[in-house]
C-alpha cells in the first residue's frame, strides 16, 4: 500500500526541523532583508570599487552593470562556507546548513549561488519554504 504524504503542519516539520527559534526554517521576511543587505552591499562595493554607475542608460554602462551580480554572488561563495551565510543572513540571524546538518562545503555554495542569480530557482518553493537552489544544493536556511 502506498505510503499517504505527511502533510506539514509548519515548514521543515518532514525534514525534522523545529517549529520555531533556533535551527527552525528560517522565513521569508528575513530571507528578503538578507536579499536586500546583499545586494545593497554588492552594490556600493560594485561602486566604489569596480566603476559600476548605477545611474548611467543601459547602452552606456557596458559589463560594469552585472558588476554588483557578481559581487553578490562573490559574497555568497566566500561567506558561506566560511561563515556560514551571507553578512545579510548573519546579520539577520540566519545560517546555512546541509539539509542532513553541519557545513554546506565549498562546492555546494557555489550550486546555490549559480540558481539563486538566475531568480527563478530561488523563488519557486516546496512546502518546506527552501527554494530550488537550496534543494539542488542539499542545503537549507535556518535560523541561527
Amino acid at each position: 500500500m502506498p505510503e499517504t504524504p505527511v502533510e506539514n503542519t509548519y515548514p521543515g516539520e518532514r525534514l525534522g526541523f523545529p517549529s520555531e527559534g533556533p535551527g527552525s526554517i528560517a522565513r521569508v521576511g528575513r530571507r528578503i532583508g538578507a536579499l536586500f543587505i546583499d545586494y545593497a552591499a554588492a552594490t556600493i562595493i560594485a561602486s566604489a570599487f569596480l566603476g559600476f554607475d548605477q545611474f548611467a542608460l543601459p547602452g552606456e554602462a557596458g559589463l560594469t552593470q552585472f558588476m554588483p551580480m557578481v559581487v553578490f554572488a562573490a559574497l555568497q561563495v566566500l561567506f558561506i562556507p566560511t561563515i556560514g551565510g551571507s553578512p545579510g543572513h548573519r546579520i539577520l540571524g540566519m545560517r546555512v546548513n546541509l539539509v542532513t546538518g553541519g557545513w554546506p562545503g565549498l562546492w555546494r555554495p557555489i550550486v546555490r549561488t549559480l540558481l539563486l542569480v538566475l531568480v527563478i530557482p530561488a523563488v519557486i518553493w516546496d512546502a518546506d519554504q527552501r527554494g530550488l537552489h537550496d534543494k539542488a544544493a542539499g542545503t537549507v536556511l535556518v535560523r541561527a
